[in-house]
């Protein structure tokens, strides 16, 4: 077991000088996004795929300030990912008061599952930098106060990862709230969402945090807010905050960010949890359907689109690891008819899988990278990544190469296809827990103290 404690940064400097596309069924997303921003959890369209124009380098070295963009430190402990706009980096972090906060690192069999102690007061903040420089432009506290709820050992009070439209950012900070922001920083609104206690299944008591993101949709606002008691999926209207739709299901715990997916027959929320995973009608809030999914129960990957069916995966045992393919436009109580195929291995417990050139791939939390024809469920390829690496933040890809970033704070560079092929591996010397961010030809690598830009 390894507990790393990262204190809070005195002072915030740059180190150094300064999807596929799929026609008829995509996830959808804010219209008019500049090209190459990522303006949420894994970027436009939510797919994890940079644009066709993004060539991120494959080998690079932090020792060497000089061949990266720059470094930049930042307070407090957080895992949510970066998101980029225009010529701005956006990152949220909780900062203790006291200056130190425990990360335990390694599977369950590691970390264990207890809470944090971490008790004292917080400070929940938005940062914003320069892209080019990585200069702070502004940083911004929307909360104050102890936590409300614990985390695990292994997770953070700041673990969702904000979303932007170029008019607002809305930041999701667990039971502290959700909170909007305009560009500049000045806080719209706050919204409370209630206790999110989110833990052990079987035991209230023992608190975990919440991860789920927050997803713009048009002019709303979707949470996904699955806990011990109360949970729903909820709309609030972007300008103003007000709550438009509620859907309250009886559901376990679950990390899973929902995806609003577009069909030729209509538009549609999907979520993934643990005791179903289901389909809403994003105007209304109207359940549509569910898929009984009673083999796991922790969930955090989020679905994703490949091909014309929608993928949901996770979570951790007791019932293995199944990967599900569903087929679009059902309704009610969906069976085994209603899916295009499925495993009952292979699935990531906490990283999102990738759709891009083709082909599926999925990234265990041990290093085992699996690629998958998504018509089939055929399995082209199952390749350990790096012995002994966990991997919780998600696969991105650009350019033809797969970039996994690992908790020992390695970032490995796979070139797509049918055969697997290492192209390169890159020490970052700090753990990784967060999924990067790609725009342009820049990757930005957010580490447990700083934010790095490696172009």
């Amino acid at each position: 077991m390894t507990e790393l404690l990262f204190p809070r940064a005195k002072t915030v400097v740059s180190a150094v000088v300064a999807v596929t596309a799929i026609a008829a069924f995509s996830v959808a997303v804010p219209a008019q996004a500049p090209t190459g921003d990522w303006p949420q959890f894994r970027g436009k369209d939510a797919s994890g795929v940079a644009t066709a124009a993004s060539a991120p380098p494959v080998a690079w070295s932090v020792e060497a300030p000089k061949a990266i963009g720059w470094k930049t430190p930042l307070p407090g402990l957080a895992h949510s990912s970066p998101i980029v706009w225009g010529n701005r980096v956006y990152v949220t972090t909780a900062v203790a008061a006291d200056g130190k906060s425990g990360l335990v690192l390694g599977d369950v069999s590691k970390s264990g599952i207890d809470s944090a102690t971490d008790n004292g007061k917080h400070s929940w903040r938005l940062i914003a930098l320069d892209k080019q420089s990585g200069n702070v432009v502004w940083d911004k506290v929307a909360h104050e106060g102890v936590p409300r709820m614990k985390r695990h050992v292994k997770a953070s009070h700041a673990s969702a990862t904000p979303a932007t439209d170029g008019r607002y950012i809305v930041a999701l900070m667990g039971t502290e709230g959700l909170f909007a922001f305009d560009m500049n920083g000045t806080l719209k609104w706050r919204a409370d969402l209630g206790i999110m206690d989110v833990g052990l299944v079987d035991d209230p008591g023992m608190q975990w945090g919440p991860a789920s993101s927050p997803v713009i949709f048009g002019d709303l606002v979707l949470v996904q807010n699955d806990r011990h008691k109360g949970s729903f999926l909820a709309a609030y209207d972007l300008a103003t905050g007000k709550e438009v739709w509620r859907a309250p299901h009886d559901e376990y715990p679950s990390w899973a960010t929902p995806a609003v997916v577009r069909s030729a027959a209509r538009t549609e929320i999907v979520t993934n949890a643990g005791q179903y995973i289901r389909g809403f009608d994003p105007k209304t809030g109207r359940e549509l359907w569910r898929l009984s999914d009673n083999r796991t129960q922790v969930k955090v990957p989020t679905p994703i689109v490949a091909g014309d069916v929608i993928v949901v995966t996770g979570g951790y045992p007791p019932g293995g690891r199944p990967i599900y393919a569903i087929r679009p436009g059902g309704s009610g109580e969906l069976n085994d008819k209603s899916l295009a195929w499925k495993t009952d291995r292979g699935a990531p417990y906490t990283s999102t899988p990738l759709m891009y050139d083709g082909l599926l791939y999925a990234l265990t939390d041990n290093g085992i990278l699996s690629a998958y024809e998504p018509k089939t469920g055929e399995r082209i390829y199952q390749q350990r990544v790096a012995g002994g690496s966990g991997f919780s933040a998600s696969p991105i890809a650009a350019n033809g190469r797969l970039y996994l970033a690992s908790e020992d704070g390695d970032v490995y560079v796979v070139k797509v296809g049918r055969t697997y092929e290492l192209l390169g591996t890159n020490r970052m010397g700090e753990p990784l827990m967060a999924t990067p961010a790609i725009s342009g030809n820049t990757l930005f690598i957010r580490m447990v103290s700083s934010l790095v830009a490696v172009r």
